[in-house]
């Protein structure tokens, strides 16, 4: 018989050898769960470094009562990786941090107060402070939440299917069931891999949890801290990512639209889009070479507008899906 644990974390990583061990020590050092029954598995998502020497070191050197575990998927897409945690998890609640969060003493506890305080809560986010290694431009702050960076406030708020905004996967904490009963084995969504720029894989997860009448929170004292390289404020780097965030689009919009009406909604969608796209070139056209969030932002307006046509295209759309 499984042994069902109070909690799980979940860190999903590839090439993960320099970021794991100042995670793992701060988990180490997790504040008030003394009464708490959970253990750490490392998901290596196929990595090519020494990530999985680095998790056997730590191992061998383990000290505390909850344990530290290892599995590998071959896989590469953070959806496989995810899957995997799910499978090989034996906590209620699952709270996943990529390699490059770090969060504060009591992360652990507060998630777990949490899911208790909340039963109908499907998934809930922490707060992610940015931790730069360099300054980002004064106007970044538009596009900041792509890159997992959320700060809404000092208290509990409900992500209302209406307005159709959710969380990023970063510091998220998942309730098992909620997710095996309503999670597709499939998805479209697999997350960025070698020859896939779609992103946006944790957004068609939480949908289809939302969708099935679990509420999905924000939680304040969740806090992480999310390391963002000088290589992430690069145009090399944010173009290809906004442009994967529009091409994933379709599904995020469709997964609560059913069948009969998207067409309807795939011409709203557009509209809309193109709507953005005029008003964006009427604000910004003078400066779109010059300024790296405006030219996001249009990357991430035209790539939304072509999305069904891409996944079409690319042969997304023949998944079987809910």
């Amino acid at each position: 018989m499984t042994e069902n644990l109070d909690f799980t974390i979940a860190i999903p990583t590839y090439n993960g050898e320099s970021r794991l061990p100042e995670l793992l020590e701060r988990l180490q050092n997790q504040l008030h769960t003394e009464n708490l029954s959970w253990e750490i598995i490392v998901v290596d998502n196929n990595s090519t470094d020494n990530t999985a020497k680095v998790v056997q070191t730590y191992q061998q050197n383990w000290q505390c009562l909850y344990p530290l575990k290892y599995c590998f998927e071959v896989k590469q897409g953070a959806a496989y990786a995810r899957k995997k945690a799910i499978a090989e998890a034996k906590g209620r609640l699952i709270g996943f941090l990529d390699d490059d969060n770090y969060p504060v003493s009591n992360w652990v506890s507060a998630a777990y107060a949490f899911g208790e305080k909340y039963p109908k809560a499907g998934a809930y986010a922490s707060q992610i402070h940015p931790d730069w290694e360099v300054e980002p431009p004064e106007n970044f702050q538009r596009i900041a939440p792509f890159l997992a960076i959320t700060e809404r406030g000092n208290f509990p708020l409900l992500y209302e299917p209406a307005k159709k905004l959710l969380p990023p996967s970063a510091g998220l904490v998942v309730r098992r069931q909620a997710w095996l009963e309503n999670v597709p084995d499939n998805p479209i969504l697999t997350g960025r891999a070698k020859g896939n720029m779609l992103t946006s894989e944790d957004l068609e997860m939480l949908s289809y949890i939302q969708k099935s009448g679990w509420e999905i929170w924000y939680n304040p004292e969740m806090e992480v801290y999310h390391k963002i390289p000088s290589s992430r404020l690069q145009k090399d780097y944010l173009i290809p990512f906004f442009r994967g965030i529009g091409f994933s689009r379709y599904v995020t919009r469709m997964v609560n639209v059913k069948h009969i009406y998207r067409p309807v909604f795939i011409l709203a969608y557009m509209i809309n889009d193109l709507r953005k796209i005029a008003l964006h070139l009427l604000k910004y056209r003078s400066i779109l070479k010059t300024d790296l969030v405006a030219a996001c932002e249009m990357q991430l307006f035209l790539s939304s507008l072509i999305s069904p046509f891409y996944l079409w295209k690319n042969g997304y759309l023949a998944k079987k899906y809910n």
